[in-house]
């Protein structure tokens, strides 16, 4: 099954990673899997990182998993040259992609995650919401 081996990339790649908690960040990843039903939105959740923050490279990926799995990880990659809703537009055009992206803001709204929240913090949760608000009804 695809998604145990996304789970031991995913874990390999964010191995010296932590959240803005500083928690070990692979827990961000498993969270959401956690919210996914099928074995490819689960290896999709796993992954769905690794790309932006790892040294883990789309041609890596292809060598171990279906199209399906990469092409729902790459639409999660927020492409350097393209503004936040760009991004998010981008997401909603993927059933797969948009399921994970809004399991990730929902976890990503959990402001109990970080100890000590700024303004900043509220800010990007503002962003979230209406991030999530645009995917679920697009």
């Amino acid at each position: 099954m695809f998604y145990e081996l996304a789970l031991q990339i995913a874990k390999k790649a964010h191995s010296k990673q932590v959240d803005k908690a500083g928690k070990d960040y692979i827990l961000h990843p498993m969270k959401v899997a956690s919210y996914m039903d099928t074995d490819t939105e689960k290896a999709v959740a796993y992954l769905h990182d690794v790309l932006e923050d790892t040294d883990v490279t789309e041609d890596e990926l292809r060598k171990m998993f279906p199209n399906e799995i990469v092409d729902g990880v790459i639409t999660l990659t927020h492409r350097k040259d393209e503004s936040y809703f760009e991004y998010i537009s981008r997401v909603s055009t993927s059933k797969l992609a948009k399921k994970v992206k809004i399991a990730d803001l929902l976890h990503n709204l959990d402001i109990t995650r970080i100890k000590e929240p700024t303004k900043q913090d509220y800010l990007r949760l503002e962003k979230y919401k209406e991030a999530i608000l645009y995917l679920a009804t697009h």
